[in-house]
């Protein structure tokens, strides 16, 4: 599954006004007015039962929801399923870990990255496969 596959999977079924964020750079991917969300979507090859968000991710999409009064989400998806997880809720322990510069472009140089770990069995299943 792709960020646009997730992206249409949720609107088709979940938020109907889902819309993309203005630019590819953006600091979070796609954001819901009626139902005021600013979501994080990503997508795993393979599952895993904790599902890693970055610390950068995570600040920006808890600065969105104080600057602009949004609940942040995060969606993840694997081969097993999607979930959703409401940031705000959550009490995450942070770790730093040398991982991928990226996992999509060719670039494997490691560096450090904040990250913490959801567990799926935490997050609200969002698939009729999982």
């Amino acid at each position: 599954m792709t960020e646009q596959d997730l992206f249409n999977y949720i609107k088709e079924n979940y938020i109907i006004d889902l819309e993309k964020s203005s630019s590819k750079y953006a600091k979070t991917d796609c954001f819901s007015i009626e139902f005021n969300l600013d979501i994080e979507l990503k997508c795993r090859r393979t599952h895993y039962e904790t599902l890693l968000i970055e610390k950068k991710k995570y600040k920006a999409l808890i600065s969105r929801a104080i600057e602009f009064n949004t609940r942040p989400v995060y969606i993840n998806s694997t081969p097993k399923g999607i979930w959703g997880f409401y940031l705000s809720n959550t009490d995450l322990q942070w770790e730093t870990k040398l991982l991928p510069k990226n996992t999509d472009f060719g670039d494997r140089e490691k560096i450090e990255k904040e990250i913490a770990y959801l567990n799926v069995v935490d997050g609200i299943s969002l698939s009729c496969f999982n």
